[in-house]
C-alpha cells in the first residue's frame, strides 16, 4: 500500500501524463521551454517535501522543501500550484484521514511560520505572476522572502494569506472552502471508466468546463477565461479528436489553464488515497 507522499508523487505524474489536457503540458504536448520530462523530474524532486508533510512537518516548511526539489530541473516552474494543494492534503491524509473536514482543520491551523515558508518558496522558482510594480503591497508574493518581516509584523498565518488571495486565485479558494472542487473531481475519477490517465484528462476537462480558470483570467483576461470554459463545456461529451484539437489550439494561443491542472492533481491524489487502482 502506497503512503500518502507516494500517492502525491504518483498524482503529479498521472496528471501530466493524462491527455488531451487543453492548453497544458501532457505526454503528447510541450510548451515553449517547458516539456513533459520537466514535469516528471519536478514530481520526483518534490517527493522529499511531500514526505515531510506526511511525517508531520509544518505545512509551510514542507511546501517550501517540495518546491525547492521540484525546481531542480531545467524547465522552471512545473508544479508550484499543485504542491500548494497537495501539501495540506498529504498532511491531512497522514494525520486524520482524508476528508474535507480534515484538510480544513490542517489549513485553518497553519501559522505565521507556515506563511513565511510559502513566501520563501517563491525564491526557488519563477511563478507565473506579472512583474512587481513600484507600488506593490509589502506582502505581494513576488517579493518572496523579502516580504517575511512584514508578514511577521502583521501576524498573518498561511490561511490568512490564502483568504486574502481568494476569490481571484482558484487554489486559494480551495484552501479556504474545504477543497470542494478537488473532492468533486475525485468523485468523478472514482466513478469514471477507462484508464486512470483517461480519467485524469476527463477530470481536467470537467473542471475547466465547471469554472473559468483563474490563471487564464489573470494572464489573458476574464473574457478569454469564460470563452475557454464555455468551449470545454461544449466538449464534455465530444469525440476525443475534438478535445485534442481544442488542446492544440490553446497551446498555439499560449492559453494555459494551470489552476485547473493544479486541482486535477489534487483530485487524483484524493482518488488514489480512496483506493482507485493504477
Amino acid at each position: 500500500m502506497r503512503s500518502p507522499a507516494a500517492n502525491a508523487e504518483l498524482a503529479l505524474l498521472l496528471e501530466v501524463a493524462g491527455t488531451p489536457k487543453p492548453g497544458n503540458v501532457d505526454r503528447h504536448r510541450d510548451l515553449a521551454g517547458l516539456r513533459f520530462e520537466h514535469f516528471l523530474a519536478g514530481a520526483v524532486g518534490a517527493r522529499p517535501g511531500l514526505a515531510d508533510a506526511e511525517s508531520g512537518a509544518p505545512v509551510g516548511e514542507a511546501f517550501e522543501r517540495a518546491v525547492a526539489g521540484m525546481s531542480d530541473q531545467s524547465g522552471g516552474n512545473t508544479q508550484f500550484g499543485c504542491l500548494l494543494l497537495l501539501t495540506p492534503l498529504v498532511r491531512a491524509a497522514a494525520e486524520r484521514g482524508l476528508t474535507p473536514e480534515s484538510v480544513t482543520y490542517v489549513v485553518e491551523h497553519t501559522t505565521v511560520a507556515d506563511a513565511a515558508g510559502f513566501y520563501r518558496a517563491f525564491d526557488h522558482v519563477d511563478v507565473a505572476v506579472p512583474d512587481l510594480p513600484d507600488d506593490a503591497d509589502a506582502l505581494d508574493v513576488r517579493r518572496g522572502s523579502d516580504a517575511v518581516p512584514e508578514l511577521e509584523s502583521r501576524g498573518l498565518t498561511l490561511y490568512d494569506v490564502m483568504a486574502e488571495s481568494a476569490p481571484a486565485d482558484g487554489n486559494a479558494v480551495e484552501w479556504t472552502s474545504g477543497f470542494p472542487r478537488t473532492f468533486a473531481a475525485a468523485d468523478r475519477i472514482e466513478s469514471g471508466d477507462g484508464s486512470i490517465l483517461d480519467r485524469a484528462a476527463d477530470a481536467f476537462l470537467f473542471l475547466l468546463a465547471d469554472e473559468p480558470d483563474s490563471l487564464v483570467a489573470g494572464q489573458h483576461g476574464p473574457e478569454t477565461a469564460r470563452e475557454v470554459s464555455e468551449r470545454a463545456r461544449e466538449l464534455l461529451d465530444a469525440p476525443r479528436a475534438d478535445v485534442a484539437a481544442f488542446a492544440d489550439d490553446l497551446v498555439a494561443r499560449g492559453v494555459n489553464p494551470g489552476t485547473t491542472a493544479d486541482i486535477t492533481s489534487a483530485a487524483l491524489f484524493v482518488a488514489l488515497e480512496r483506493g482507485v487502482s493504477v
